[in-house]
């Protein structure tokens, strides 16, 4: 085997395995895993091997993803309560470059066999980290490319930078497998920060099939802004007064690991990670005196998608869905000790297949560790003078992903009261513009004299969150708090109160934030009760949110139809897993959550995922320039009713002398 280095990640190349027959075998010899473990570099290899001894798979065949096929929730229940085995399965997703056909394929790892090879039409799949460079070095050598570049007194090559864009879908596109080539030009060397020097308005179309330039859209010569924006330690004067904060853990950590399961405090779960979607909290159990209480079966990022609200020519078809066309995980960093995270850290690797079929491992993709949040709870009786306070700790699960210009880092936090956080931070640096000096743009920030500004845009994000809280049959209830009426029963116009509504069919369950209305929503199992008679809960607790800007009949509202209701609710369905649809990439629009929903299934007491929208309004600063310091959001699931009482009173007052 030899090593293989893709974008700074080391993997190991296997080798392609031809040859291979079909002949079912079954590995009676390999240990029992929890069929939620991801797959292993040699389960990867050893999918690719099945798939080309299946003579499916040609030469000219790429692989866009292979990822664990997960079974239905039942067969995961039944391993986990009396170690039911289930068949070890993978899910490949394989593109043709031979004729564009893109085909889906189950592999029996189990049985030594491909179980389903299915062609599906009309799609196109996910962008492969192959057709990023592909499509730079095509632009880059264009003779097309070079005469637009020299209308711009640019006549030296070598600094050309390329971002490839998705193409999206506006009904006048050339056919192929298409990106968008948006250039920008490193003019100080290769550490130069490019996004200083855009080009505006030359809009480059690449069919990364062909590998040709296929359409070049000049829209007019705007000078190149000239100013540097560079931000690395070279480039500024850092500050000198800053001390060591040091984090230590001399006993260790408080949490196990075990595989991909792990425990902290009375917390347990399981960590998976896939291309599209990157980190992924599986089976999510708090234990609760001698019982272990179900409330997440599975939660994910389903979707994002950055729409910029620029009508330029350059920047009017912005709107990448960095999961659905990028496959978000697969971009993700290899952590750093001391500066990604910080403490003690345990890591996760990743494994991917490449576009060859070779697994592909990002070392430290997703950290774990602990971290001190400040009180978690205290009172002071005024009357003996006597205090009693808890410090808090959480425990943080977290991947990084480069998209690009912008980086999202997508983080889980774990309380010791229960509740849930999840929270994205954004930053990186702005995709930026030009306009000619002396000229302001209408829907951007002016960065600097020189005619440099980033556009307005907004960051979307929808999760899939799959409850089972404390089983799989929940119901969905919308709360809000309503001032009463004046009358007798209000006589001093005080009166306010929380209203609680069922939401009980799909259609009746798509519902926006209401700030006037205080509103949250609560899964609630109708089977489990509290210490008072009321049904236990979990409420999912918006953390600020947003509106889609675009007008109705924009072509990204149609292709994200998640963006226009911050709730969704849908019956359990397996396959349901993509708020977009599974193949939004160069699609028309109108699929996943919107059509799924148009059945308008019963929602009510049955097993229910809850789909969460949420956005970050990005009205650019200069503050945001060079690089943008980060930007939060998010939101959290807080128990309400789950417990009987506060299930923070055991955290002990004092370890090892400090307090909490």
């Amino acid at each position: 085997m030899s090593p293989l280095v893709v974008n700074g990640v080391i993997g190991v190349s296997a080798g392609k395995g031809r040859g291979v027959t079909t002949t079912r075998h079954r590995l009676t010899s390999a240990p029992t895993v929890h069929p939620l473990e991801p797959l292993t570099a040699a389960e990867v290899t050893r999918a690719v091997d099945l798939l080309r001894g299946s003579g499916h798979v040609g030469d000219a065949c790429r692989f866009v993803s292979i990822v664990l096929r997960e079974p239905e929730k039942s067969a995961v229940l039944a391993f986990d309560a009396d170690g039911t085995a289930t068949a070890r399965e993978a899910d490949a997703i394989v593109l043709d470059t031979a004729d564009g056909k893109t085909y889906e394929a189950v592999v029996s790892l189990t049985d030594g066999a491909v179980s389903r090879w299915e062609h599906v039409p009309g799609v196109q799949p996910q962008v492969m980290l192959e057709e990023f460079f592909q499509c730079e070095e095509i632009v880059k050598s264009d003779p097309g490319v070079h005469e637009a570049l020299r209308k711009r007194d640019i006549t030296e090559f070598d600094g050309v930078m390329v971002d490839p864009w998705s193409a999206g879908h506006y009904g006048d596109e050339e056919q192929g497998r298409l990106l968008r080539g948006l250039i920008w030009m490193k003019m100080g060397g290769p550490d130069d920060n490019g996004y200083a020097h855009p080009v505006e308005n030359l809009v480059v179309y690449v069919d990364t099939q062909a590998k040709r330039v296929v359409k070049i859209e000049d829209h007019g010569v705007v000078p190149v802004p000239q100013r540097p924006g560079n931000y690395t330690p070279d480039a500024v004067a850092p500050r000198t007064d800053l001390r060591p904060i040091e984090i230590t853990q001399p006993q260790g950590t408080s949490f196990t690991v075990d595989g991909h399961e792990v425990r902290w405090q009375k917390w347990r779960f399981r960590v998976g990670f896939t291309p599209r979607e990157g980190l992924v909290l599986h089976t999510v159990r708090y234990t609760d005196g001698d019982r272990e209480r179900p409330v997440l079966h599975r939660a994910s990022l389903s979707e994002m998608v950055v729409p910029y609200g620029d009508p330029a020519p350059t920047h009017r078809r912005k709107n990448a869905f960095d999961a659905g066309e990028y496959n978000i995980g697969t971009l993700a960093n290899p952590l750093e000790l001391g500066c990604d995270c910080l403490g003690e850290i345990h890591y996760f690797d990743a494994v991917f297949a490449d576009a060859d079929g070779n697994p592909l491992t990002i070392p430290n993709a997703v950290c774990l560790h602990e971290e001190d949040y400040g009180l978690l709870w205290k009172h002071t009786d005024f009357r003996t003078e006597k205090t009693e306070v808890r410090r808090s700790r959480r425990l943080v699960v977290s991947f990084i992903a480069t998209v690009g210009n912008y980086e999202y880092g997508f983080f889980w936090y774990l309380y010791q009261d229960g509740t849930i956080q999840f929270e994205v931070k954004l930053t990186g640096i702005m995709s930026t513009g030009a306009v000619p000096p002396g000229t302001r743009p209408t829907h951007g920030q002016l960065l600097n004299a020189d005619g440099l500004y980033a556009p307005i845009h907004q960051h979307w994000f929808n999760m899939r969150l799959d409850f089972d809280v404390d089983g799989t049959a929940n119901s969905v209830y919308e709360v809000d708090t309503m001032t009463d009426p004046p009358g007798p029963d209000n006589p001093l116009g005080n009166a306010f109160r929380t209203v609680d509504t069922l939401l009980e069919t799909e259609r009746g369950a798509q519902r926006s934030v209401s700030p006037d209305r205080a509103r949250y929503w609560k899964i609630v199992s109708p089977d489990a009760r509290n210490a008072v008679g009321e049904p236990t809960a979990y409420a999912l607790k918006p953390h600020g949110n947003v509106v889609p800007f675009v007008r109705p009949e924009a072509s990204v509202l149609n292709r994200a139809g998640f963006m226009a209701h911050h709730l969704w609710v849908t019956p359990y369905e397996e396959q349901e897993r993509h708020a977009a649809g599974d193949y939004p990439n160069q699609h028309q629009g109108g699929d996943g959550l919107p059509r799924w929903t148009a059945a308008d299934r019963r929602v009510a007491d049955t097993d229910v995922v809850v789909w969460y929208s949420f956005g970050e309004h990005h009205a650019a600063r200069l503050e945001d320039w060079p690089v943008m310091p980060v930007q939060y959001a998010g939101f959290s699931l807080q128990p309400t009713g789950f417990f009987d009482q506060s299930p923070a009173l055991d955290v002990p007052r004092s370890v090892n002398g400090h307090c909490g």
